[in-house]
């Protein structure tokens, strides 16, 4: 089945044969168009393409499909109601109207924080979820085309990867020396709901209604007074937008280019921002402190934030800084280096020995099942810093713990049994853990145990500042960055 933006939807249509690559094709035009819209400063128009888009065959069944397809698929609203089946999916497409259109309340969730604190998370119906997605398909190309160049956070083309090459980009010489270490205190909770339903471009009813919509705990209903609940698909745009014109706002303040730019230039002032967490660099404490501050403060009052006392702070390169879980410091030589944060290093180390202890009485096999994905998810995100010796370090800890799982299973074995039922040699490398389950295929019948060291480190190269990928003028240099990810990055021992 193909359907055409404005189409009439056939909802007696199988979900499983509909014609994809023409849906996503649809869409991309009419993203494509907004984009020029923009750029040519043509509100109107983009308001008219974003009402086509959002009442399209298209854009309903590509936002279902989103909705059903992502991580949160088997987790329902307060309604309990779940879109799993085929015919669920084309009635759901059905039902994504804007004429009398009322979301539910929201189901609060609390998941732990990596501080020991617990995050409140608002979980919408499957109908409220495809309807934000359907509405953020025409808010995206509008948000990616007036982002700020320094941001890095929930946008396409972009990762946390960017963020820290930035700062390596923008600290690897002398000066700048000191940070601006920012932190929103509930950054999500607490932007103004007038200032987004005055600047954020798109159906203002409908945002007022996602908004106000408030949520039930233990049932009892909540209303939502400000903020954007973390959980919703658009709330991620939604906080973008509101951070977005801070790296403008200081360009104005610390000029690169006219007048004032011997000032500008010479205060080195750089924002790198992901999502609600952000640097700023500087010449000096001072310009820091009494300069840089006071501006992000006044910018986020206009939005209704502030800046967390107790971790905002200015620090100086050569005491180093933690970003996005990476260390970043200047080192006595004048070399920056940026390695895994000691905290990072330490969260691994306690979730691996956490599964390690749920796995006490279990098989090898599926010790390793559960360790694998851990160690190599771990290892790729720091694979482009300087983190050969912390790789080999992780190493050494969890076979130490594997070592004492293994002891307590057998402990009137000795050592040299236990080692040549879990441990065995490959090549060069001896004392390699492993574990095998004869029920399972071939391939996964013998399985050892991945090891951070085999991570190549490749230095990660950072995307474009202008990197737009709703406009086509971008999309042969997406494709040069999609195929490079695609090179190799583990050593075969």
């Amino acid at each position: 089945m193909t359907a055409q933006a404005g189409a009439i939807l056939n909802t007696c249509s199988a979900w499983d044969v509909i014609d994809w690559r023409s849906i996503e094709h649809n869409v991309r035009r009419l993203q494509t168009r907004i984009v020029k819209a923009v750029q040519q400063g043509r509100w109107n128009k983009v308001r008219s393409l974003q009402h086509l888009l959002t009442h399209s065959a298209s854009g309903k069944l590509l936002a279902v499909r989103r909705v059903t397809e992502n991580d949160g698929k088997k987790t329902p609203g307060v309604d309990g109601e779940l879109w799993d089946a085929s015919d669920k999916k084309l009635q759901g497409v059905a039902s994504l109207t804007s004429r009398g259109y009322h979301p539910l309340p929201l189901r609060r969730v609390y998941i732990p924080k990596a501080n020991g604190k617990l995050r409140p998370l608002g979980i919408p119906t499957m109908r409220d979820r495809a309807m934000q997605a359907l509405y953020l398909l025409g808010l995206d190309p509008i948000s990616e085309s007036t982002a700020d160049g320094g941001s890095y956070g929930f946008r396409r083309g972009r990762s946390c990867a960017d963020a820290i090459q930035r700062c390596f980009t923008n600290v690897r010489l002398r000066t700048p020396n000191w940070i601006l270490e920012g932190d929103i205190k509930g950054c999500f909770d607490n932007i103004s709901h007038k200032w987004l339903l005055e600047n954020v471009r798109m159906n203002a009813s409908i945002l007022r209604k996602w908004l106000e919509c408030g949520y039930l705990e233990k049932q009892v209903f909540f209303d939502t007074l400000a903020g954007t609940p973390q959980g919703g698909i658009i709330s991620p745009t939604l906080a973008n937008i509101a951070l977005d014109g801070l790296e403008r706002r200081l360009g104005e303040h610390f000029p690169r280019r006219g007048e004032g730019s011997t000032r500008g230039k010479a205060a080195q002032v750089h924002l790198i921002r992901y999502a609600d967490d952000f640097v700023i660099t500087g010449n000096s404490e001072e310009v820091l402190r009494t300069q840089v501050q006071p501006l992000v403060e006044a910018f986020l009052k206009e939005r209704g934030l502030v800046l967390s006392p107790e971790k905002t702070r200015i620090t100086h390169l050569g005491q180093g800084f933690d970003f996005l879980g990476q260390n970043v410091r200047r080192y006595p030589n004048g070399k920056v280096m940026i390695k895994p944060a000691k905290k990072s290093v330490a969260c691994v180390l306690a979730h691996v020995k956490q599964i390690v202890r749920e796995h006490s009485n279990r098989s090898a096999h599926m010790l390793i099942m559960r360790l694998n994905p851990v160690i190599r998810g771990w290892a790729n995100y720091h694979r482009h810093v300087v983190s050969k010796r912390i790789f080999a370090k992780l190493d050494a800890a969890i076979f130490w713990m594997l070592w004492r799982w293994a002891r307590a299973r057998h402990p009137r074995k000795g050592r040299k049994w236990i080692k040549r039922k879990y441990f065995e040699r490959v090549r060069s490398r001896d004392w390699w853990f492993f574990g095998e389950n004869s029920d399972m295929e071939p391939q996964f019948a013998h399985l050892r145990l991945f090891h951070a060291a085999s991570v190549r480190i490749v230095r990660h190269t950072l995307v474009r500042s202008g990197l737009n990928p709703y406009d086509p003028v971008w999309a042969p240099y997406l494709a040069e960055r999609a195929s490079r990810r695609r090179a190799p990055a583990v050593l075969i021992p």
